[in-house]
């Protein structure tokens, strides 16, 4: 019974030393299937799937928000086993925006790295007169609260979005809340809303067929797809700076063995032109960080989120 104990134990002994990963990762995506947040965290599964010899199995867990696959994450064993594909959304708005939001962004999660940067675009309907950022900023100010711009629904980055370009522009403009961005997109088009603050993929086809008109797009540079939008800083708006963004995170605690492991292979895979190529067709550029810079990256647009939602009002129970 002895050699039986000591051997067993020897078995277990070797279990536990194995080296991470041992089995699947799950990698919850907060979010229904088939939109951007969805399409880029399944390429990031594949690519830690690739560099670390197991299988990454994605679960979408969409709900308030994404605060529900968030919490579920928060809440999970901290052994690398389990990760969260963070957003703007889940990982900066959601502490202001929900009373009763159950984990701390900056407390409830470890971070491993940024994935992804996309810029916003200020684009109005072709019937709107003006044809610069200023001009739209000078009517909406003789007129306040005759422009409307529309979201995907309250508490999403392009309705606090708006709310940060009211408040820098100091400008009135109605929100319109829709069931996702798409049909906003499709009403700014179609006339029934006159602005919009959203990512540049879905904006492009109106913006190429005359029905819509691009402002200004956020970042240091012009965007290389839309080359004759000016910058916010070129157009007169340098206070005006955005990005929707999403990175990826594990539950408080997770050994740093994991957490070094999984930043290298998913800073190493953003380097490669099949990623570059696949984020830039969502309208996003490459962000690879280290764990340190992305967890000082979460706390200041948290701080800035939370400036845009007191000014606003926003809240959602």
């Amino acid at each position: 019974m002895r050699i039986l104990a000591v051997v067993l134990t020897l078995f277990a002994g070797a279990a536990v030393a194995q080296p991470y990963p041992a089995k699947p990762i799950h990698l919850v995506v907060p979010f229904p299937p088939g939109g951007p947040t969805d399409i880029v965290g399944r390429m990031v599964a594949q690519k830690i799937s690739e560099g670390v010899g197991q299988p990454v199995v994605v679960e979408n867990r969409p709900g308030a928000g994404g605060t529900v696959g968030s919490t579920a994450v928060a809440k999970a064993a901290p052994d690398g086993y389990t990760l969260l594909y963070g957003s703007t959304s889940t990982l900066a708005i959601a502490p202001s925006l929900y009373k009763a939001i159950a984990y701390d962004p900056r407390k409830s999660f470890t971070p491993i790295s940024l994935v992804s940067s996309g810029p916003i675009v200020v684009a109005v309907n072709e019937k709107v007169p003006a044809k610069t950022l200023k001009e739209f900023v000078e009517l909406a100010r003789k007129s306040p609260g005759k422009f409307a711009y529309g979201s995907g629904g309250n508490g999403t980055p392009p309705h606090l979005a708006g709310e940060l370009f009211k408040a820098v522009a100091g400008v009135d403009l109605l929100h319109v809340p829709y069931k996702g961005g798409a049909a906003a997109i499709t009403d700014l088009a179609g006339g029934q809303v006159q602005a919009i603050f959203e990512g540049q993929v879905g904006l492009i086809p109106h913006l190429q067929s005359g029905r819509a008109r691009a402002l200004a797009i956020t970042g240091k540079q012009r965007n290389p797809a839309l080359p004759d939008v000016p910058t916010f800083i070129e157009a007169g708006l340098p206070q005006y700076d955005a990005h929707f963004w999403s990175g990826l995170v594990a539950p408080a605690g997770t050994p740093e063995e994991a957490i070094g492991l999984l930043n290298r292979v998913l800073v190493k895979a953003l380097g490669t032109p099949e990623v570059r190529e696949t984020l830039a067709r969502q309208g996003l550029d490459p962000a690879g960080t280290s764990p340190q810079e992305f967890g000082r990256f979460i706390g200041t647009e948290i701080e800035r989120w939370a400036h845009v939602v007191k000014v606003s009002g926003a809240r959602i129970d």
